[in-house]
């Protein structure tokens, strides 16, 4: 078989040594927070592994736990606490909007999640930047950015084609369409100039910035088209359906296509897939806490600039 298996160790170990050396040279200690208020046996796994990604890379990781009911005020506590970089939630937490309220809560200067309605605004918008002057890049949710970088390491994205148009051509289906990851990570892609097929239990979208990537950010329109249809016409095909059962029809996938998983169970069939895609990532977890680290250094940044910028008190 031809298939080229890409592990996600492999494409986070470039991000995670740029951060390793890039604190140790400036000796700085970025902090996090994150918030435990549920008891999600994946939750504190994913808790565990965080501290430890962080303290191979100088991270100073800080594990919260408390009542749900106590989580507005912990994380209140948090925001007005200037040691406090970043700050993250282990959702869900309630599981409705009471988690969306919450998203909220977390000050937008230590979002490290990109959650903040700011950030999803102008994710959706395809605003780039936090400021005028384009110093300040928007922070992305950690997986969808993570998705993203898998999909630049192996060769999706067109380096010859300028930023922002780098997936023209390019035609996607992402199986999972959560507001978490598969809705933003759509339209992260299409903002790219992919023709992206979202799915999900309701039907099937077509995310896409118009021919010739007419349209400054993506439209987003429904179809009438099935899994059937959209699968042997894509180049890539990602999934994130959070069952133990499902699995991608491994013979409607294309020819060659590039296939990545992010769900915690293995939703490809994985000695099928190998027959028919190029590339193959079984899994992302690493690429996304390398993000979520990213994102943090990239806070401690702005908020040391804002800092600097305020003008200084006298007595």
């Amino acid at each position: 078989m031809s298939c080229k298996v890409v592990l996600a160790q492999g494409i986070s170990t470039s991000y995670r040594e740029e951060l390793k050396n890039t604190i140790k040279a400036r000796n700085i200690r970025p902090k996090l927070v994150g918030f435990l208020a549920n008891e999600d046996p994946a939750a504190a796994k994913y808790a565990e592994w965080t501290a430890k990604t962080c303290a191979e890379t100088g991270v100073e990781f800080e594990l919260r736990t408390c009542a749900r009911n106590d989580l507005e005020d912990k994380i209140i506590e948090a925001n007005q606490d200037a040691g406090v970089h970043g700050i993250m939630v282990y959702y869900p937490v309630f599981g409705d909007r009471q988690d969306q309220y919450l998203q909220q809560v977390v000050d937008v200067s230590k979002d490290v999640e990109g959650l903040h309605h700011k950030y999803i605004y102008n994710m959706y918008h395809n605003i780039r930047f936090l400021d005028a002057a384009k110093t300040k890049k928007c922070i992305i949710p950690c997986t969808p950015l993570g998705l993203v970088k898998v999909m630049e390491y192996v060769g999706v994205y067109n380096g010859i084609l300028p930023h922002g148009n780098r997936l023209h051509g390019r035609v996607v289906t992402i199986i999972n369409r959560s507001e978490i990851v598969g809705r933003p990570l759509a339209a992260l892609l299409a903002n790219d100039g992919a023709k992206v097929y979202s799915v999900d239990i309701n039907g099937i979208q077509e995310f896409h910035r118009g021919v010739g990537l007419q349209l400054k950010k993506h439209e987003v329109t429904e179809t009438t088209l099935k899994v059937e249809d959209v699968l042997p016409l894509s180049d890539v095909v990602i999934t994130g359906v959070p069952s133990p059962t499902y699995k991608v029809p491994s013979n409607l996938i294309r020819e060659g296509a590039v296939c990545i998983n992010f769900s915690t169970f293995k939703n490809f069939d994985g000695d099928e897939i190998k027959k028919k895609a190029a590339i193959y990532v079984p899994a992302v977890g690493k690429v996304t806490v390398a993000m979520l680290e990213r994102n943090l250094v990239r806070l401690y940044d702005y908020q040391l600039q804002d800092r600097e910028s305020q003008p200084s008190s006298t007595a």
